[in-house]
Formats: structure tokens, sequence, C-alpha cells
């Protein structure tokens, strides 16, 4: 599987995984200028904004770690170009769901409220 490919697959895992725990799933892959957000959710009344990594192997780290302070800070701001554009009004989290997966295993971690916009 190519890498694009790996990266679809991998968040098509994740949604899957949200929509089965009830989330709503409002937008795949919203771009703002050269920034992404792989999923945008609402999980009740919440608005849930979803980083998605997927890797073939942990050696080198969970896939989250690759979740770093600069891509935390580029999500957010997609996020909020987001919610101005919709005119939004409602609380928001950012989650990360981190997949391994290989021919061997598949492994999903959804980790809620993984980073604030604030620090």
């Amino acid at each position: 599987m190519e890498h694009i490919e790996f990266g679809i697959y991998g968040e098509r895992l994740a949604e899957n995984h949200l929509r089965a725990k009830g989330y709503e799933i409002l937008r795949r892959n919203f771009r703002f200028k050269h920034l992404e957000i792989d999923l945008i959710c609402m999980d009740k009344k919440e608005l849930v904004i979803v980083e998605v990594k997927t890797r073939q192997t942990a050696e080198i780290g969970e896939p989250y770690k690759a979740v770093t302070r600069t891509k935390q800070q580029q999500i957010i701001k997609a996020a909020n170009e987001f919610i101005k554009q919709e005119n939004i009004n409602a609380d928001c989290r950012f989650d990360v769901v981190s997949i391994v997966h290989n021919s061997y295993r598949t492994d999903l971690e959804h980790i809620e409220n993984a980073f604030t916009t604030v620090g």
C-alpha cells in the first residue's frame, strides 16, 4: 500500500471508530492554505477536531507522538478558520487517533483531549 493510500486507510479506520462511538462526521480533510484537519466531528454538542496518525510499526514510537507542538499549533490554526467559516458556536476539543497497522496487527488508540489551545 502506498503512503497516501495508507493514510487514507487509517483515516477510514478512525472514521468508522468514531461513528461507532456515536460521533457525527462533519468534514473530512478540511484544508486552509497549507494546513489540513483530518476529521471534524460532533460528539453530542462538542466540536471535535481529530488528527489521525497511521504507521506500520511503533518501533520509533507510537504514532500519536508525531503530533508535536508545532503540528498542534497548525491544527489549532486550521480549526479556528473552520469555526470562523462555519460560524460554529460550540465547545471544541482536540483528539488524536493513533493507529499501528501491518500484516500482524491493527491497533487503534483514541486519545480524547490530546492537547489544548493553552500552553
